[in-house]
């Protein structure tokens, strides 16, 4: 018969001692037993077992655990390497090829590109052909194994231009001394934009707002309800961190886009840079700034004329205008301004524009030019013959003065 002569806890301290127990993990759970273990001496390993409610074969193998530190077999796991079940995949060598040859009539693909491929099968429909040939394989085995294979649900991506693309490297290779000149000389380099026209009134808008209540808008966004129409322009000056938003109130025409400048000029740009004897306009190569429309070409003499200083244009090629800098310089930052609340009235539109602002310093002036502007106008037949737009002889489409005359 053994006898046991341990010194046994105090009620209190087992107690706390079971609860710390319980809190570890299991790794840390056989050593905390083991030490005890080994504190008690001779029995303790029954002992240590019975107050923290353990096997004592959990307590013996935290013992073997202690004689191997500070070597640790599991490294920073809490189990070691290997245990667990094995992967159902690893277990049937031949699973990757039998989904292959299930979604082998139901996969296309990229000509000129091998490694682009897809299907309609889901991994439902693939799960259910696998099971009728006797393999086991549920939806979840089927997504891991197609993304193995490079099958993922992918979201579609807009990269393709919608019509024939001009070369785009020489207009954005000559743009940049031309810049660099303009600039150095002190004269006002200006990017302008157009964004799509925004609707105000109580209709719904993207974005998330600080409040104790959800603001209410209608339940659809349709024009109808929408007490007007926003057309917001963005003018970029490269000279300095500031950008203007001319909001028109009517139509996206060639003679509001020439309008903005005019007064822009008058309004802060003559004030700005009092010594500019030129501007020059970066501009988009479609929509109503595109070069070879001369509605816009006569629009920008009147503005000339008016300002009585040449106006260089530079435009960029088609299909250019997702990589436009004012996106990111202007237009991203108004938009974050403005999310999540509502355009109900006009002078809530302004207020939101204009404070504008980064830790950068970006400032942005807001004007409305609440002018009517007709739609369906042409070019007068004395502009086109007389045509005092002077073209480049590097790139005439896209670059051009106008002269005051």
């Amino acid at each position: 018969m053994a006898f046991y002569f341990q010194k046994t806890s105090r009620p209190e301290i087992a107690q706390l001692l079971r609860q710390y127990y319980q809190s570890l993990s299991a790794k840390d759970r056989r050593r905390c037993a083991a030490l005890e273990a080994v504190k008690l001496g001779h029995g303790g390993t029954r002992s240590s077992a019975k107050v923290l409610g353990c096997d004592p074969h959990t307590v013996k193998d935290g013992r073997r655990e202690l004689k191997q530190l500070p070597d640790e077999p599991a490294g920073s796991r809490r189990r070691k390497p290997g245990g667990g079940r094995k992967k159902t995949e690893g277990q049937h060598a031949d699973l990757p090829q039998q989904v292959q040859d299930t979604i082998k009539d139901h996969t296309a693909g990229d000509p000129m590109r091998q490694d682009v491929v897809w299907t309609d099968l889901t991994p439902q429909e693939i799960a259910k052909s696998l099971q009728e040939q006797s393999v086991c394989a549920g939806p979840r085995l089927v997504r891991r194994m197609l993304d193995g294979l490079g099958l993922a649900r992918r979201q579609m991506l807009k990269g393709l231009p919608g019509g024939a693309s001009p070369p785009r490297r020489e207009p954005c290779r000559h743009r940049a001394p031309l810049l660099q000149e303009f600039l150095a000389a002190g004269h006002p380099v200006l990017r302008i934009e157009t964004k799509k026209k925004a609707c105000w009134g109580t209709l719904s808008r993207d974005g998330k707002v600080s409040c104790q209540q959800a603001l209410k808008a209608f339940d659809h966004d349709v024009p109808s309800l929408a007490t007007g129409v926003i057309m917001p322009h963005g003018i970029d000056d490269l000279a300095r961190h500031q950008g203007w938003r001319p909001l028109g109130l009517s139509r996206d025409t060639t003679a509001f886009a020439c309008d903005r400048v005019r007064m822009f000029w008058h309004g802060d740009g003559q004030r700005l840079d009092p010594n500019a004897s030129a501007l020059l306009l970066l501009c988009d190569g479609g929509g109503r700034n595109r070069g070879h429309k001369h509605l816009v070409q006569e629009d920008l003499q009147g503005v000339v004329n008016d300002i009585a200083g040449p106006i260089r244009v530079a435009h960029s090629p088609a299909y250019c205008s997702k990589v436009n800098p004012i996106a990111r310089r202007l237009f991203s930052h108004v938009t974050r301004a403005c999310q999540g609340v509502l355009f109900d009235a006009l002078p809530t539109v302004l207020g939101l524009m204009q404070k504008t602002k980064t830790q950068q310093g970006l400032s942005v002036t807001v004007r409305v030019l609440n002018k009517l502007y007709e739609g369906g106008r042409t070019v007068s037949e004395a502009f086109k013959k007389n045509l005092p737009i002077v073209f480049e002889k590097l790139l005439p489409k896209w670059n051009y003065w106008a002269l005051p005359q």
